[in-house]
Parts: structure tokens; C-alpha cells; sequence
């Protein structure tokens, strides 16, 4: 009835050599992609707010005023009065006066 305890370590010694690869892959989650994903929601959310008349600046750093809110795009009236169509997807933010919102 002897028991081999080299045996079981062995065995045991296989779930503890994915024990720091099973934390750093919930690190990364907690800390890079989790906050990811609410900012990404939080910019929908907000990009599905925007009405006639707010300012915003696209990613290309293009700062209007929304003229027109179509589906899938917004019409944008520049600094030069000069009509640009940007889709959603183009809209970084809210602006207001060299802050971003």
C-alpha cells in the first residue's frame, strides 16, 4: 500500500505550471481589455446622442458642428463654412473649446 508521492506531485506540479499564465491572462482582462470595452460602450452611447448643433471632433482631428444626422453618417459644417459628411464610426468626441469630452 505504499503510495508514491513523486507521482502526485508530478501530476499536481502541471496545474500549478499554468497557474501564473491563468493570472496574468486575468490581469490583462481586469486591466486592458475590460476598461476597453467600457469606453468603447460609453462612445456609442454617446455617439448615438449627438443631435443637430453639438460640436464634435473626429478621430482625423476634424473639429465641426453637427448640421445633419443621417443613419450612418453626420454632416458637419467646418470653421470655413465647407459641408463634410463623417460616418459615426469617425467621432471621437464631444467638443468644447480644446477640451475633449
Amino acid at each position: 500500500m505504499a503510495i508514491n508521492y513523486f507521482l502526485l506531485l508530478q501530476s499536481g506540479s502541471a496545474i500549478f505550471s499554468f497557474l501564473p499564465i491563468a493570472l496574468m491572462i486575468g490581469v490583462f482582462y481586469f486591466l486592458i481589455i475590460r476598461p476597453q470595452q467600457k469606453q468603447r460602450a460609453d462612445l456609442q452611447v454617446m455617439v448615438e446622442a449627438l443631435k443637430s448643433g453639438d460640436k464634435v471632433v473626429t478621430s482625423g482631428g476634424l473639429i465641426g458642428v453637427i448640421k445633419q444626422v443621417n443613419k450612418n453618417s453626420f454632416i458637419l459644417q467646418s470653421a470655413d463654412k465647407a459641408m463634410i459628411e463623417v460616418t459615426r464610426a469617425a467621432v471621437a468626441g464631444r467638443y468644447d473649446g480644446g477640451e475633449e469630452k
